[in-house]
């Protein structure tokens, strides 16, 4: 009979959230199969395990009723389903997402938006980019893929708000009251907008997500519509933000990879080592469905898996000085957006709005940009992770 993963009750939420890499470290040597108590899940560290469990959807499910995501979108959204139900309201979406759109419709949005935004910051002052350029810009471009832009919909602040409501509400695993009462409001909020539009998206069908699923021939229900645009709320302003954040930190603190990335325009590879670098989906949930064994160990029917994408984007066995920020990589096959079935639906958006569209403007206007001081750079996250403060000197 094997047994179960070691048990571990030193490790806290707030370590995770504060600084984890030093603990993933430790674990790819030491444990790569860990049950931690404080997060009520077995860790997995290893980019082999990550992406098995990923690749697996028949053994370890997305539909895991024991995480607070139900509560705080108050819907059973399509990120807790597997099979038919997954592929039915995921492809509901994927007009909006596919590549002639994006490069159509998508990305000259997103260049006009880049360029308004970038013109506001001030030349020759140290400035937050977080609130000032890559929240704002991640949602006002996740407005208008989605379909809640114009005079009668959402503004930047709006949009960023609703996902933060989400997201913490989504990870209140402590399940208290106050965050729930957050993201109640917010659905509230984002429900009304939505019965708001629709008359307009009905009138004048688009390519944005609302308007294909409301427009669609044979259209999901409404209520998982409006849960898709949650979904894509809860986790598409994050994972551009941080991105650039990431991005921006990684290359303003390596001056010599900056320079050979302007001189070669490889601001693809910058956004690839980015998020290897720094995942902005750190962590993902699954449940088992059957008896299991991950390295010998037991894993029991009606456990919870965590795959640990920010630790196997940095694996020894596959990246050499993996903890680096180190653009030119001989190969960079990161996990950081997932894999298998549930693989990011925005993914090719982030890279093209971040890699393609803001990193060549913004540094095109501000060639000399710097930190000034990199111990005022603040990082969180667990789940998600980037940069909450970046002062950047603009010049």
């Amino acid at each position: 009979m094997t047994t179960l993963a070691p048990l571990d009750e030193t490790i806290t939420l707030d370590q995770l959230d504060r600084d984890p890499y030093p603990i993933y470290r430790r674990l790819r040597a030491e444990s790569p199969v860990l049950r931690v108590k404080a997060a009520g899940r077995t860790l997995l560290t290893k980019a082999e395990d990550t992406k098995y469990v990923k690749d697996t959807p028949e053994i370890f499910s997305s539909d895991d009723p024991n995480t607070p995501m139900k509560r705080a979108f108050q819907a059973h959204t399509l990120m807790r389903k597997d099979g038919e139900a997954h592929k039915r309201e995921r492809m509901a979406m994927a007009p909006a997402f596919a590549p002639k759109v994006i490069m159509n419709d998508w990305m000259p949005r997103y260049q006009q938006i880049a360029e308004e935004y970038v013109a506001r910051l001030p030349r020759g002052e140290v400035v937050d980019i977080f609130p000032a350029l890559a929240g704002p810009y991640a949602a006002r471009g996740l407005a208008v893929l989605l379909g809640l832009d114009g005079p009668d919909g959402a503004t930047d602040d709006q949009m960023q708000h609703w996902s933060q409501a989400l997201i913490n509400g989504a990870g209140n695993f402590g399940w208290k009251d106050e965050p729930f009462a957050i993201s109640d409001q917010a659905n509230t909020e984002m429900n009304a907008l939505m019965d708001s539009l629709q008359d307009r998206h009905r009138a004048n069908p688009n390519n944005s997500a609302l308007s294909v699923m409301l427009n669609a021939d044979d259209p999901i229900e409404m209520s998982q519509i409006y849960s898709n645009i949650k979904i894509a709320i809860g986790g598409g302003i994050n994972e551009p933000r941080d991105a650039l954040n990431t991005i921006l930190y990684g290359l303003l603190t390596n001056p010599d990879q900056l320079e050979e990335v302007k001189r070669n325009a490889d601001w693809d590879k910058a956004f690839e080592e980015g998020v290897r670098w720094v995942a902005p989906i750190q962590a993902s949930a699954r449940l088992v469905l059957e008896d299991t064994e991950i390295r010998g160990y037991h894993i029991p029917k009606g456990d919870t898996v965590m795959t640990i994408q920010a630790s196997a984007c940095r694996d020894e066995d596959l990246y050499e000085n993996g903890e680096d920020f180190i653009v030119y990589r001989d190969k960079n096959q990161h996990q950081a957006f997932g894999n298998g079935p549930h693989f990011c639906q925005g993914t090719h958006v982030a890279r093209r709005a971040v890699g393609q569209v803001m990193l060549p403007l913004l540094f095109d206007r501000f060639p000399n940009m710097s930190i000034p001081n990199t111990d005022d750079v603040i990082w969180r996250g667990f789940g998600f992770r980037g940069p909450v403060q970046i002062p950047v000197l603009l010049n």
